[in-house]
């Protein structure tokens, strides 16, 4: 059985089959790679959940690896840090994945374990209330870490009062107030076939894995997909939110609603965000970092859900260059709007774009990580090829088109960390409300 899953043969497609119970199941053939990723998905995550049980799914995840009726805690991590693997999870707002890398003799081995954690968890008295404390002790580690607080703060700007603009692994009162209870029916709502993938990448057989997989879940009720509140965001002048504390730098973050995962215009924002703050080479790493010399670190990410997006730039200043970064931070979207950007720019930056997509689909774990959220995000994966064309057809008009739609400072959001003065907050608002 510890081979049942390895395939020799090669494609450059991703099977995919749909069990009757609704259960997803795809697979990426890696057949030159000696390492199979294997990882089951929910789609329960951030956006799911209610205020009172913010946090309920990075709970759950965590507990997924504190035993089941047939494994101990320590008998999961050694089931497959035993055969030279590596297991993990995580949450995320719109799911969860449970995931595991190992040699590819023990692919079988490894996915039934994955199985038997989500299927299966124990959830004792004991281990929610010993992992309650864990989690709040991680929360406060985030506390602690005001360029990952800084973001938190943000999505309370871009997403005011909706699960968007929860935290992810919520707060000492939410997290204090979830019991069993609550746990074992979110898990039995959200942990079900028809609301769950699993997904391979390496030189795996699909035939043999789809055999493995359905009976592990053939006895499992399929369910029902479930649904979350979509994402309102009416905004008509800039938010500002301050959290005054003593940091060794401010810490800010600006944000903008941007598109959602399917848009036909993603291209264009990927691109942007290369052009703006991907990498070294982009503008705001140059003129805030390299030109003047007022932040380590300076860049841009781009969020993407199935109903919106946000585009945002995060940066660590020293205290009192926060306001001269931040105009030259607005400065630079500003002229992002206004001017096309030069050819050889945005060959430079389709380049990039092109290559990282290339370079992280090496990875057997990226791979499964990419085919696994397509699936749960989109109900597909799109070919490579299609993917690569369409990045080979966009334009810097693309690019300009996104900076104009997305950019707008009338509606930016600025979350801020540090020991700001109350002129400091003032001048930023101003810079702000006259961009």
């Amino acid at each position: 059985m510890a081979t049942a899953l390895v395939s020799h043969t090669s494609r450059n497609w991703y099977p995919k089959t749909v069990l009757p119970n609704q259960l997803r199941i795809l697979s990426a053939p890696m057949p030159h790679m000696q390492s199979v990723a294997l990882g089951v998905w929910m789609a329960a995550g951030g956006r799911y959940e209610s205020a009172r049980l913010c946090g309920i799914s990075h709970f759950l995840e965590h507990l997924i690896f504190k035993g089941t009726a047939q494994r101990s805690a320590q008998q999961i991590k050694e089931a497959i840090e035993g055969l030279g693997g590596s297991v993990n999870a995580f949450t995320d707002t719109e799911f969860t994945c449970v995931y595991a890398r190992v040699p590819v003799r023990h692919a079988a081995s490894a996915l039934d374990v994955l199985m038997d954690m989500t299927l299966h968890p124990r959830l004792s008295a004991g281990d929610i209330e010993r992992e309650r404390q864990v989690i709040l002790e991680e929360i406060k580690m985030y506390l602690d870490m005001p360029m990952q607080h800084v973001q938190d703060l943000l999505g309370t700007l871009l997403w005011p009062h909706q699960p968007l603009g929860m935290f992810l692994a919520g707060t000492a009162a939410s997290v204090g107030r979830i019991r069993r209870a609550d746990l074992a029916a979110y898990r039995q709502r959200f942990y079900t076939p028809a609301n769950m993938i699993v997904a391979a990448a390496g030189p795996v057989s699909h035939r043999m894995l789809v055999e493995q997989v359905r009976a592990a879940f053939a006895r499992v009720p399929a369910g029902r997909a479930q649904r979350f509140r979509r994402a309102t965001q009416r905004q008509q002048a800039p938010r500002l939110q301050c959290l005054v504390k003593e940091t060794e730098q401010t810490h800010l973050s600006l944000g903008f609603h941007a598109f959602p995962r399917n848009h036909p215009r993603v291209h264009g924002l990927n691109l942007l965000h290369v052009i703006l703050g991907g990498n070294m080479s982009s503008r705001l790493f140059h003129q805030v970092r390299e030109v003047r010399g007022l932040a380590y670190e300076i860049g841009t990410q781009v969020k993407r859900y199935r109903d919106t997006g946000a585009f945002t730039v995060l940066a660590g200043v020293e205290h009192r260059k926060f306001v001269q970064a931040l105009r030259v931070i607005v400065q630079e979207l500003a002229r992002m709007r206004r001017h096309p950007v030069p050819r050889d720019e945005f060959e430079r930056a389709r380049e990039f774009y092109r290559s990282q997509l290339l370079l992280t689909l090496e990875d057997t774990v990226d791979h499964m990580l990419w085919i696994g959220e397509s699936e749960m995000m989109l109900s597909r994966v799109d070919p490579l090829e299609a993917i690569l064309e369409d990045i080979r057809r966009a334009t810097p008009a693309d690019v300009t088109r996104a900076a104009r739609e997305v950019l707008q400072l009338r509606r930016v959001n600025l979350a801020a960390i540090g020991p700001l003065k109350p002129r400091e907050q003032e001048r930023a608002r101003a810079l702000l409300e006259e961009a």
